[in-house]
C-alpha cells in the first residue's frame, strides 16, 4: 500500500453540484445561511453557485444575491461555475474569487450539457478564461465524462488528454476529472492517472467522483496512492446531473473525512461542524441524504 499523503484539500461542491439537481428550491436565506455554516467548517473552498442561464437551473436563479449576501471568511476561497462571459459578468458582480469553466469530454454529453460540440465550446471558454484571469481569478476546468459516458460508453483516456491539453493551453489553473455517472473502478482511475501524470503535474488535478454504484471511495483511495490530494466533495452526498441520467450525487464529504481523518491524513476540517451543516441542509430539503456516515451519526446520537 502506498504511503499516504500527510496533506488534503476538500473543496466543498454541495451549494452547487449538490443543488442543482434537487427539485426542491431552497430559498436564498437558507442557502446564505447554510453557506455561512460550510464557510466555518475548515473547508478552504466553496463552489457556492452557478451562474448559467436561470431557466436551464432554476435551483440557483439566486446565485447573484447568494454571492453578494454571504459572509466571507478569509481562509476561504469562493469559486462558481461560469458557462460565458455574461456569467462572468454577473459572476464578477456578485463577488467570485475562482470561476469554473466546464465542458465534456464525450461529444454527445457536451452537446447536450452545453448545446455546442467540442471544437465550439473551445473558444467560448477560452474567453471567460483569460477575462477571469485579467481580474485576478482562480480558474479551474471541470472535465466532466472522463472515464464513462451515458450516450457514448467508454471513455478513451485520448479524449481527455485533448480536452486537458487545451483547457491547459488555454490558462487554466487546474482542472478536475469528473465521473459524472459514477461508472468508474479503480483500474480505469489507473489508466488515466497513468496518461496523465506523464505530462502535468499531480498538483493540478482534482478528482470529482460521484458515488451511483458506491466506487468513489475505493476510486479515491486509487488516487491517493498517485498521490492525487484535491478532491471535490459535497456535503451529505447531495447532488446528481441533469444531464447525466441516473447519476447519482458527488461523494459525500462527510464519508471522504472518516476515510482521510481514520488514514491519519490532515485536512483541516471539523467533523462536527460538517454534521451539523449536513443536518441543516437535509432538514430544509425534508429527505434523507445517501451519506452513511451522516446516518449512522444521527442513529447514534
Amino acid at each position: 500500500m502506498g504511503k499516504w499523503p500527510d496533506l488534503v484539500t476538500l473543496k466543498e461542491v454541495g451549494p452547487r453540484d449538490g443543488l442543482q439537481n434537487e427539485k426542491q428550491f431552497i430559498s436564498t436565506d437558507d442557502k446564505v445561511a447554510w453557506i455561512d455554516m460550510l464557510s466555518n467548517t475548515g473547508i478552504k473552498e466553496i463552489e457556492y453557485s452557478s451562474f448559467v442561464n436561470p431557466k436551464w437551473i432554476r435551483a440557483l436563479a439566486d446565485a447573484k444575491e447568494v454571492g453578494k449576501r454571504i459572509k466571507r471568511n478569509p481562509n476561504v476561497l469562493y469559486s462558481a461555475l461560469v458557462p460565458n462571459m455574461r456569467g462572468l459578468e454577473n459572476a464578477l458582480e456578485a463577488g467570485i474569487d475562482g470561476a469554473s469553466v466546464f465542458m465534456s469530454a464525450s461529444e454527445t454529453h457536451n452537446q447536450n450539457n452545453i448545446n455546442k460540440s467540442i471544437v465550439e465550446t473551445y473558444p467560448v471558454l477560452k474567453q471567460v478564461i483569460t477575462e477571469a484571469k485579467k481580474e485576478g481569478k482562480k480558474v479551474t476546468g471541470y472535465v466532466s465524462t472522463v472515464f464513462d459516458c451515458p450516450f457514448e460508453g467508454r471513455i478513451n483516456p485520448n479524449q481527455v488528454l485533448r480536452v486537458f491539453d487545451q483547457l491547459i493551453a488555454d490558462g487554466v489553473d487546474d482542472i478536475s476529472l469528473g465521473d459524472t455517472i459514477g461508472s468508474a473502478v479503480p483500474s480505469q482511475v489507473e489508466m488515466l492517472l497513468e496518461e496523465i501524470l506523464k505530462r502535468f503535474p499531480k498538483e493540478k488535478i482534482i478528482m470529482h467522483f460521484h458515488d451511483t454504484r458506491g466506487m468513489a471511495i475505493a476510486n479515491i483511495m486509487t488516487a491517493l496512492n498517485y498521490g492525487i490530494t484535491r478532491f471535490d466533495t459535497s456535503i451529505g452526498g447531495l447532488g446528481g446531473c441533469p444531464y447525466a441520467p441516473g447519476a447519482a450525487g458527488n461523494v459525500a464529504t462527510n464519508d471522504v473525512l472518516y476515510l482521510l481523518h481514520g488514514l491519519g491524513i490532515c485536512t483541516g476540517i471539523k467533523d462536527k461542524k460538517i454534521q451539523d451543516a449536513s443536518i441543516f441542509i437535509q432538514n430544509k430539503l425534508g429527505k434523507k441524504l445517501p451519506s452513511r456516515s451522516l446516518a449512522y451519526i444521527e442513529g447514534t446520537a
